[in-house]
């Protein structure tokens, strides 16, 4: 049945079309410029926006509301209250007041604080985010909210951000007049986040107690076939997948999610999502709301939607490629560069500032990519390296050159792409090609930063970056601040002059993935933080307590708390994958290596008794690999369970990290090496629970 899919989109939000036919005309104008211009909201205008926006719930469907927010566990939260107001005569109204609209009380004991707030404190508050639009979902209006303490610490995600994109906003502003483009007065960050994701049978999953708790598998031997063929890649739709991609685009335009891309990823059973390029508060909601509508819709088709960034060793985990640009409000994108990128100054400006922010805070950009997850992930053949470098093609690369050096710059000529076959269309080659092994890569009008985990919130990594080149473009603004306009071309060049000298090692074309590579990233000085414990340190450290404080994005307070919870965090899942590792081999796999063993035993005994002549020489080989392989695993255990133990007895969270990082992870390869190798010994049907087979090439 054929449906009108720009009715669909939106159907569900409460969008400038619906404000627009439902608000009173001042109200209208009074929110929209509370949206665009950042500016109080006052609460006779918000008890005329709840009444309409009840309204136009309930005849949607809607019997309560929640306030919809972003704790720092890294998924959302949500208490659902009912318009239902009791009168007089027994009877119920529906009723929603501009005080519920605009301020919720959810107990903030139970959040994560990272000692923010004692247990015994437990009030906190949400606050309407108008930047944000409402939407319906299982007949509940929700309504994008921060969140923060009785002291007015934010618990969140969404409030630093929105900080972040102020702080941005008002430093891009001030040197676009000193440049002389006066005409803006706001920028906004602009981000699109592609997602990837794996399906697998839903009844397979139940079956693996490591996926259902853990997000991943603790053990599983390869595969014969993974992804050596490359032929999963844009490969055809299976019906099952394509079947789900079309529902979940349809869940996702009904709430004004601009869902553009899907297509199969490298690995088998693995697929992305890319959206349109939004707003940045506004992507990071609909990307949180993106993962769990997946996870709702996979349900529904039988399947089960892994968002880990490594559910299966041996093949290409997940990421979220986090596309990142500027944007006035008069329309321009700041990271374009023209066709003429060597005299826009404007753009060579915001170029340069962007380089600074990464080569000075290149440790803060690693740190919103780290989770136990993503080390799993980060330097294999699918992502990028641990080392944050930045690739800016062979003509931008020579531009810069050309300044540093006060050289011509010898523009490149578009080139007409040659394909040898005079049927096909002629069209012209891109003047720089793409780097996938880049962590921060420029691509065409924006910068792809590529090393999240495909499980993060996207608004940390956003929130770093913002700040950091919100702090570049600052100190360029110090210092062209005064400068006559007929002066600024020459003041322009000198200042990126000087700064491409001294950031310049940052910038790397080549190829991420090479030991070459490591060694050179070492002698320019940046940094290779391997894993989250190496790196979370660095969040804390005095020049970025310095940064945050400065723009007004944490407070010292909440920036310790953030690194308290994060290394709680990672921490935590260990402890967990470690304990679910142990009951999987305790209750599971070393009963059926047992029982295995003991059947080929038996069997070879009788085989000997019936034919003496018949060799067993071959089960009882197999029998006695077996026996050590389980001899093996239960003196791991053994060690796996004191390590689990030790890990609390340790003198702060930082040790604890370390030690389930260089202690417990080890003890679990050693343990996931001699499963894997016993495992592929034993069939199927004697096996515990679905193998790597069943689990990737059943869907």
């Amino acid at each position: 049945m054929k449906k009108d899919i720009p009715a669909l989109y939106g159907s569900l939000v409460f969008n400038d079309k619906v404000m627009r036919n439902k608000l009173p005309k001042d109200v209208y104008k009074a929110l929209k410029k509370t949206i665009e211009n950042g500016t109080h909201l006052e609460l006779e205008v918000a008890n005329s926006v709840a009444v309409a926006m009840k309204e136009w719930a309930v005849e949607n469907g809607a019997t309560h509301f929640t306030h919809w927010f972003q704790p720092m566990t890294g998924f959302t939260a949500e208490k659902h209250d009912s318009f239902i107001s009791p009168t007089s005569n027994g009877e119920v109204i529906m009723d929603f007041s501009g005080k519920e609209l605009v301020k919720g009380e959810p107990d903030a004991s139970s959040f994560p604080s990272g000692g923010l707030r004692a247990t015994f404190e437990a009030r906190g508050y949400t606050a309407w985010d108008p930047t944000s639009p409402a939407f319906i979902k299982d007949g509940t209006l929700y309504i994008p909210t921060a969140f923060c303490s009785y002291g007015g610490e934010a618990l969140d995600k969404k409030t630093p951000l929105l900080r972040s994109m102020e702080a941005l906003s008002n430093e891009a502003v001030k040197i676009l007049h000193i440049l002389g483009n006066t005409a803006v007065t706001h920028v906004s960050t602009t981000i699109g986040p592609e997602q990837e994701y794996f399906l697998v049978d839903k009844d397979l999953y139940k079956q693996r107690r490591d996926l259902v708790l853990c997000g991943r598998t603790l053990m599983g031997a390869s595969a014969p076939r993974g992804q050596e063929m490359e032929d999963h890649y844009f490969g055809a739709l299976k019906p099952r997948v394509a079947a789900y991609m079309h529902d979940l685009d349809e869940e996702l335009w009904k709430l004004g999610i601009p869902a553009k891309t899907k297509h199969n990823e490298v690995a088998p059973s693995q697929h992305e999502l890319a959206p349109i390029f939004d707003t940045a508060n506004v992507a990071v909601d609909h990307n949180q709301l993106t993962m769990e509508i997946m996870k709702k819709v996979a349900d529904k088709h039988g399947l089960a939607c892994l968002l880990h960034e490594k559910p299966f060793e041996g093949i290409n985990g997940s990421g979220k490629h986090n596309n990142w640009s500027i944007s006035t409000n008069t329309g321009e994108n700041l990271l374009d560069p023209g066709k003429t990128p060597d005299q826009n100054i404007q753009f060579l400006v915001f170029l340069m500032a962007v380089i600074k922010a990464v080569d000075e805070y290149a440790d803060l950009m690693r740190v919103s990519a780290a989770s136990a997850g993503n080390d799993h992930r980060l330097g294999g053949n699918e992502a990028p390296p641990a080392i944050v470098s930045i690739f800016l093609g062979d003509e931008l690369t020579a531009v810069l050159k050309s300044i540093e050096e006060d050289t011509y710059f010898d523009e490149h000529q578009s080139v007409q792409l040659e394909t040898g076959a005079h049927v096909l269309p002629h069209f012209m080659k891109d003047n720089t090609d793409r780097n996938r092994t880049s962590p921060f890569a420029f691509t065409g009008n924006k910068f792809e930063f590529r090393m999240l985990g495909s499980s993060a919130s996207v608004a940390t990594p956003n929130i770093i970056l913002n700040t950091a080149v919100a702090e570049a473009l600052s100190q360029f603004a110090k210092e062209l601040e005064g400068t006559a306009p007929e002066d600024m071309e020459h003041a322009v060049h000198e200042l990126i002059k000087r700064a491409i000298k001294k950031h310049k090692k940052v910038i790397f074309n080549g190829n991420g993935y090479t030991e070459e590579w490591v060694e050179e990233a070492k002698k320019r000085g940046l940094y290779n933080l391997e894993s989250t414990p190496d790196c979370l340190p660095q969040f804390i450290s005095d020049k970025n307590v310095e940064l945050f404080t400065k723009h007004h994005i944490f407070t010292k307070e909440e920036i310790f708390s953030r690194y308290e919870i994060l290394l709680e965090n990672y921490v935590k899942t260990i402890g967990i994958e470690a304990k679910t590792m142990k009951e999987m081999l305790t209750k599971d796999f070393l009963p059926a290596v047992s029982s295995y063993a003991a059947s080929v035993s038996d069997n070879a005994l009788a085989m000997k008794a019936l034919a003496p002549s018949v060799p067993t020489a071959s089960a009882e080989s197999l029998v006695s690999s077996l026996g050590d392989a389980y001899e093996k695993i239960s003196s791991a255990l053994s060690t796996l369970d004191e390590e689990i133990q030790e890990i609390d007895k340790k003198g702060s969270m930082q040790e604890s990290a370390d030690y389930c990082h260089k202690t417990v992870l080890a003890t679990m390869d050693e343990l996931r090496a001699a499963a894997d190798e016993a495992e592929a010994k034993i069939p199927d049907e004697e096996l515990p629970y679905p193998t790597y087979d069943a689990l990737l090439f059943s869907v």
